[in-house]
């Protein structure tokens, strides 16, 4: 099959950097994705710098946090299951942006670019960790070796975005290991308390906070990803009130999950991640 500009066949461009056979897309096309995609949020605030990053320059987050979370949901879906043409395209866009941004955190004096490989691998660990973590507990049935493959699938992530493989944790283990020493350099600023109630309690048209079920749908979700965060992450957030026991959570998970899985496959997912299995699906030569 002849290589396209990029160096990849036809075929290998329809398939994405994924494709339908990998744990990413079990894990990352699960109803479950939406409460650890939150979660994963909760986290990255914890680090000084890479927040301090989001509320410089995620313009426009403190009034409309919906676009942001829109926009990183478009990302990583298609990053995950778009074709590796857009995949690429969608990470040339980000990787502009951030190559132009950079500041002084407060807190730490450190001075630092977004696109700093410590502060991409930040988010890219929250995240991986937080999908992987959910997913397992809401149910997916993912064995241990599964759960690796994963993480290993997901360096390949890491390295679009410009962090270097050897620096990314390529097992469940690894990503353990990495949290661990990570630990001590965490804290809950000022910037990350205003991200933890705008993700909570997202600003919302008095009409739809009124007139709809939005605000309590929104905020059980919410308070579910709260619950499901590390004990040692809700410990730094101190917030009672807001986190169920773990096993509440777990429970609480499952029951979300299987509410999703009785909904329409096209209710449950964005139209990228559903575009992407008709796309595989297709007979290339039709």
């Amino acid at each position: 099959m002849t290589p396209l500009p990029s160096g990849w066949t036809a075929e290998e461009d329809r398939l994405g950097f994924f494709g339908p056979d990998s744990v990413s897309w079990r894990v990352q096309s699960d109803p479950s994705f939406s409460v650890g995609g939150l979660r994963a949020l909760l986290l990255q605030a914890l680090h000084p710098v890479a927040m301090d990053g989001v509320a410089r320059f995620s313009g426009g987050f403190r009034e409309d946090p919906w676009s942001r979370l829109i926009r990183t949901a478009t990302y990583v879906d298609t990053l995950t299951f778009g074709t590796r043409t857009e995949a690429v395209r969608a990470v040339a866009r980000v990787r502009g942006i951030h190559a132009r941004l950079g500041g002084t955190e407060a807190t730490t004096g450190r001075n630092y670019r977004v696109d700093d490989s410590d502060l991409l691998l930040w988010v890219h660990c929250c995240e991986v960790e937080s999908l992987l973590t959910v997913a397992r507990r809401s149910g997916v049935p993912l064995s241990a070796g599964d759960a690796d493959r994963y993480v290993t699938e997901q360096v390949t992530a890491a390295e679009l975005i410009g962090v270097r493989a050897a620096d990314v944790p390529a097992s469940v283990a690894g990503l353990e290991e990495y949290f661990h020493a990570m630990r001590p350099t965490l804290a809950v600023t000022p910037a990350a308390r205003e991200a933890y109630r705008l993700i909570v309690l997202p600003p919302m048209p008095t009409w739809v906070r009124f007139l709809t079920p939005a605000q309590p749908a929104w905020g059980g979700l919410a308070a579910l990803a709260v619950a499901l965060l590390p004990s040692w992450a809700r410990r730094m957030y101190s917030l009672p009130g807001l986190a169920l026991t773990d096993t509440a959570a777990t429970a609480t998970l499952k029951g979300f999950r299987q509410a999703m899985l009785r909904l329409p496959q096209r209710a449950r997912r964005s139209p990228i991640v559903w575009g992407a299995f008709e796309r595989v699906t297709a007979d290339p030569a039709a």
